[in-house]
């Protein structure tokens, strides 16, 4: 709902410019009674929107009403003057407004059913109104010109187009979040990627009513293993590690590098469950060392890390950060190379 804020009250500027137009005083009214409804209904989707208890419908219910009180306005215009119903462009461009507004969403899916929902109910207005008509004589105004099937299928097919680039657009911008969000080391989702994604993980463990756990996982002195062997010797290390913690996570659960050599695994799990996965993970890596060639001795490599729990230990991936920050920094107090998963 970015875009209420400022786009409702700005309405009313539309209704002001057809009084000072030389617009009836009719329309004029249906303008402002049109725009008071938009108002008191877009502050109702802001007040959801900001409650905490999240509302999946939300996002499709305020793009249908913006297209559906479109096709009010021109409804009611029409049963004034038919062809202010038909002809008027500045109400009719509300449908162009509501489809280009859903962009703000970043959701295509939002964008194609508002598009849908805008060329569904004109394209059944059109229908109407014109069977509607006794005679001709009706559809022709000396204000809005006369209605005509050409210009009527110019509008649908300028909806159609509207929707089709917006969603492009959307899908476009998605594309390049998530092109953005790889790590180009391990090919990891980073910490863009575990922004922009981890609203829709919460979302779905909301729905489903599925547990959560995120490990926050740090190598134990990696910075001396670097500094010993070369950064690109180390960069290959991460790597050694990267491969065993990928064996152990399963498609539906996500390893997310944040950077250096701290990592986020996010798994579908209760505590006790994710705490078992990580520890099997923490043995399978000091088990296995790392060879960096030529004369060199193997390395062993092992790790800290911190568990926090969705939605018992925090509702956002702040404050679970927070939680599993702490508890690894206990790890790291008590000798490294363990997984804590419970406060000390």
């Amino acid at each position: 709902m970015p875009g209420c804020a400022w786009s409702s009250p700005a309405l009313l500027l539309l209704p002001l410019a057809n009084a000072l137009g030389g617009g009836t005083i009719t329309e004029t009214l249906i303008g402002l009674a049109a725009v008071v409804l938009i108002n008191a209904f877009a502050l109702a989707w802001l007040t959801l929107a900001r409650r905490p208890r999240h509302y999946r419908w939300l996002s499709l219910a305020s793009a249908a009403f913006d297209v559906t009180a479109t096709s009010l306005v021109l409804l009611v215009l029409a049963t004034n003057h038919l062809p202010a119903g038909l002809n008027s462009l500045i109400v009719w461009c509300g449908y162009l407004l509501a489809i280009v507004m859903t962009a703000l969403r970043s959701d295509g899916r939002i964008t194609l059913f508002a598009g849908a929902l805008a060329v569904l109910q004109y394209g059944l207005l059109v229908l109407v109104l014109t069977m509607s008509a006794t005679s001709p004589e009706e559809l022709i105004s000396s204000d809005y010109g006369a209605v005509t099937a050409s210009t009527q299928l110019q509008r649908l097919l300028l909806l159609v187009f509207a929707t089709f680039i917006t969603a492009m657009l959307v899908y476009r911008m998605q594309k390049l979040v998530e092109m953005s969000g790889t790590d180009g080391l391990t090919n990891l989702p980073n910490r863009t990627w575990l922004l922009h994604r981890m609203p829709r993980i919460f979302e779905a463990a909301r729905v489903d009513g599925s547990s959560l756990t995120v490990a926050l996982i740090d190598l134990d002195h990696f910075k001396h293993i670097n500094d010993e062997i070369g950064h690109r010797a180390g960069d290959r290390a991460l790597r050694h590690v990267v491969m065993m913690l990928r064996q152990k996570t399963p498609p539906g659960e996500w390893l997310v590098r944040l950077g250096g050599e701290e990592f986020v695994l996010v798994l579908r799990k209760p505590m006790g469950a994710a705490w078992e996965r990580v520890e099997q993970i923490r043995r399978l890596v000091a088990e296995r060392p790392f060879e960096p060639g030529g004369n060199a001795d193997p390395i062993q490599l092992t790790f800290s890390a911190g568990l926090a729990s969705y939605p018992h230990e925090g509702a956002d991936l702040s404050s679970l950060l927070h939680r599993a920050n702490d508890r690894l920094q206990q790890a790291k107090r008590e000798g490294r190379n363990r997984v804590i998963a419970r406060d000390g």
